[in-house]
């Protein structure tokens, strides 16, 4: 699989990174043994990167990847993990919890450095906490050896402006935000070009919006958004395709962004994506499928604060 630079890192990333969300049954019951097999097949198909969070699963993503990543060598793969979301309503991003939650991930995953470490959702709190005590935390984790590299992640497009412009990161992941509906993340390929931050693109499905599958009862589509898609889906389907290949392809195409990351905990389906990414992709069918998709073209949600969303 191909590979890409990671800005300022010297790190170079699969095309098609591994979310480990899924294999923490954050979208469903999940039989445990697939789940620990689809991270052997992502690294058996080329894909180096994998990312995580103590969020997802409570902490079973990070637990799940502590039952496989030390029978794999440590320089054989990349791993970033994420700090500050515990719950869907609690956030801590104090420095003494910066350095207690990195201390949990490696005991999880039985590791002795994670190679990027995110500020988790960033937009549900005070940003001012985020540049003046989380990023300078980190940073003592990073002189220590436990972190190599930090970054921020969330959904608003401005919490990642603002902090470009307040605080020395060393990459950004964004999500949701460049896909067939959604291209907003091209507004950062210039500011961290700038500042030689990194640039990691996931989500490519927006929560299954740009597949054939139902969405989860959380989504927060409008009746117009799901319309929209459905209507796009509809028309690569009785063009013999499916929106979900279209849509990845489309996502990791773009090299402005080092990787493209999503998951499952379904190793077939992992399988499946590495295949479509082996095929060409259909241009002509791009095109029609963002026409359809105009009205609801950059269609965003509120997430976290007001302040923190763009007006």
């Amino acid at each position: 699989m191909e590979r890409r630079p990671l800005n300022g890192t010297g790190l170079e990333l699969s095309v098609l990174g591994f979310g480990a969300s899924s294999i923490g049954a954050e979208f469903r019951p999940i039989d445990v043994d697939e789940a620990l097999r689809c991270v052997n097949v992502a690294l058996d198909r080329g894909m180096n990167y994998i990312d995580t969070a103590a969020y997802y699963g409570r902490g079973m993503s990070e637990v799940m990847l502590g039952r496989v990543l030390p029978q794999i060598p440590r320089d054989s793969y990349i791993l970033s993990s994420k700090l500050g979301r515990y719950a869907p309503q609690h956030f801590d991003f104090s420095a003494r919890r910066v350095e207690e939650s990195v201390d949990i991930s490696l005991e999880r995953m039985q590791i002795d450095h994670i190679d990027i470490m995110f500020c988790h959702d960033i937009e549900f709190v005070d940003l001012d906490q985020v540049v003046n005590e989380t990023i300078p935390a980190l940073r003592e984790q990073v002189a220590k050896g436990k972190v190599r590299f930090i970054g921020v992640s969330g959904y608003p497009m401005k919490i990642f402006t603002e902090m470009l412009q307040r605080s020395e990161l060393d990459v950004v992941l964004t999500y949701n935000h460049y896909t067939l509906q959604n291209d907003m993340a091209l507004s950062l390929i210039e500011p961290c070009r700038e500042k030689n931050v990194g640039l990691i693109n996931a989500a490519p499905f927006s929560a299954r919006l740009l597949t054939n599958l139902s969405l989860p009862v959380w989504h927060k589509a409008t009746d117009e958004v799901r319309e929209v898609a459905a209507k796009a889906a509809a028309h690569v389907r009785e063009r013999g395709s499916d929106i979900a290949k279209l849509a990845l392809q489309y996502s990791v195409a773009n090299p402005e962004f080092s990787s493209c990351v999503t998951g499952s905990a379904n190793p077939d389906r992992v399988n499946q994506w590495c295949d479509w990414l082996e095929e060409p992709m259909d241009e002509q069918l791009v095109s029609e499928v963002k026409e359809i998709l105009k009205p609801i073209h950059n269609w965003v949600y509120v997430e976290g604060r007001p302040e923190n969303n763009d007006s």
